[in-house]
């Protein structure tokens, strides 16, 4: 966990492991968590306090057994939606839409670390990014949930991309348009994928979005 942390860029400002936090409910049999934000409100009598929990959840290895017999390794997390909102409406946050995030895509489950670092490494530029969690087999699904999230491209890294320190970004917007009606000269003059050296990642992306 604390490797998979590091390679995100989250330090003890954002994330905590505490061997001390517990849960209150019994099923259990790993890690807990719970997802707090600490900025300070007003409660109902003026006092500052912290706006505190939005989501928890833990490592639940025998909860899938009570009722089917069958043992499944599970982990899951509720977040508390109201709360969400709560939290938006206290900051002065709007819910509109937009692009989606940018994809990082799963191609060997030995090198999620680094996966996880790129999405970090596009965080931290100001980028929205997630990584994808599905079953990575199938390279197509991948790309079937980055459309439906509608994100803009797609950062896929193989081992051949790996062994040579670079990084495919697929333009879906441009893509999507060419499936439609773009003209030959239109795709030769901007190219739908492009490889692009590891350590130029956010800025390749950032030129792309700005495309």
């Amino acid at each position: 966990m604390a490797e998979l942390l590091d390679a995100q860029g989250y330090g003890p400002d954002r994330i905590l492991i505490d061997p001390g936090v517990v849960r209150g409910l019994g099923y259990y049999t790993g890690p807990v968590f719970e997802a707090e934000l600490t900025f300070e409100i007003l409660d109902e009598k003026g006092r500052k306090r912290q706006f505190g929990s939005v989501a928890g959840g833990g490592r639940y290895d025998d909860l899938v057994k009570r009722f089917t017999g069958q043992s499944v390794p599970a982990t899951g997390v509720s977040i508390g939606v109201d709360r969400l909102l709560a939290a938006l409406r206290a900051k002065g946050r709007s819910m509109g839409g937009g692009i989606g995030p940018v994809i990082v895509t799963v191609m060997d489950r030995d090198r999620m670390a680094e996966y996880m670092a790129m999405v970090g490494d596009l965080r931290r530029a100001g980028i929205r990014a997630e990584m994808y969690l599905g079953n990575p087999k199938n390279f197509g699904n991948q790309l079937k949930y980055a459309d439906k999230r509608q994100s803009p491209v797609a950062v896929i890294q193989g081992g051949d991309e790996a062994v040579k320190g670079t990084v495919i970004l697929k333009d879906l917007v441009l893509g999507a348009q060419i499936a439609q009606n773009a003209t030959l000269e239109e795709w030769k003059d901007r190219p739908a994928q492009i490889e692009v050296p590891r350590a130029d990642l956010v800025a390749s992306v950032r030129r792309m979005l700005d495309q």
